[in-house]
């Protein structure tokens, strides 16, 4: 599972250091930036998941003007939360119009900066054409964020080898690690459409990229990492793309 990447633009020592040492202890990846400008540039030119803004940044407010430039570009907008010591209500109101995913006052603990995380992370991608499963995880282009203990962890879509279907829930089989995820099989191989995953069976969708061998005789299909996932041949439509000598 890859870790989740957060960007925090704090120009407090002392915060941004009570803030990594909470996020690194729950497996996020931290970034930090004390002002503007570093901000931007980490923004732009390092890998950013969310954001943690101080609204104040050496006593104007900058974080403000962050998170306008942030959601200005639907292709490069991330979600963000607004931290801040000031309990003041014109700051409230002119944050708020920048829409923030979620709202801290300071001093805040672990578990609301875990939980603030979250939210603004399943806000975000709701309004991204509802692909959000609310309870476990977030689908989004290219990952899949899921619920881990306390924290979120990102999976890579082109690293799932296949999905199986186990009751009410779905198993994401990974090269190295098993992920569950309460949803149906229809619905997410619907939201994962776009990266060309197949049904191979009532029960299974599997990445094409990560077959080995395909078995016609004993309807089965030999994955990435010698797993084996069943052909039903209801399903067996995909064969056509294949050039088969």
């Amino acid at each position: 599972m890859q870790k989740i990447n957060v960007l925090i633009v704090e120009d407090s020592v002392e915060d941004s250091t009570f803030l990594s040492e909470i996020l690194i202890a729950n497996n996020y990846n931290v970034v930090v930036a004390s002002n503007y400008q570093q901000a931007l540039q980490y923004f732009y030119h390092k890998a950013v998941d969310i954001l943690v803004l101080d609204i104040f940044i050496d006593g104007y407010p900058e974080g403000i003007n962050l998170a306008k430039i942030i959601i200005a570009d639907p292709k490069t907008a991330k979600p963000f939360i607004f931290v801040t010591s000031s309990s003041n209500r014109q700051v409230f109101e002119k944050a708020k119009l920048a829409k923030p995913f979620s709202y801290l006052l300071k001093p805040f603990n672990e578990l609301k900066i875990l939980y603030a995380l979250e939210m603004a992370m399943e806000r975000f991608y709701e309004q991204d054409q509802g692909n959000s499963i609310r309870q476990e995880s977030i689908i989004v282009s290219d990952s899949i964020f899921i619920k881990k203990g306390k924290s979120l962890g990102k999976v890579l879509i082109e690293e799932i080898i296949y999905i199986e279907v186990e009751e009410r829930y779905c198993n994401v089989i990974t090269k190295t690690k098993k992920f569950v995820i309460q949803i149906s099989l229809t619905k997410i191989l619907l939201l994962l459409e776009s990266h060309k995953f197949i049904r191979t069976h009532r029960n299974y969708i599997a990445n094409p990229d990560k077959i080995l061998e395909i078995i016609l005789s004993k309807k089965t299909i030999v994955m990435e990492g010698n797993h084996i996932i069943t052909l039903g041949n209801k399903y067996r439509n995909f064969l056509s793309t294949y050039k088969i000598l």
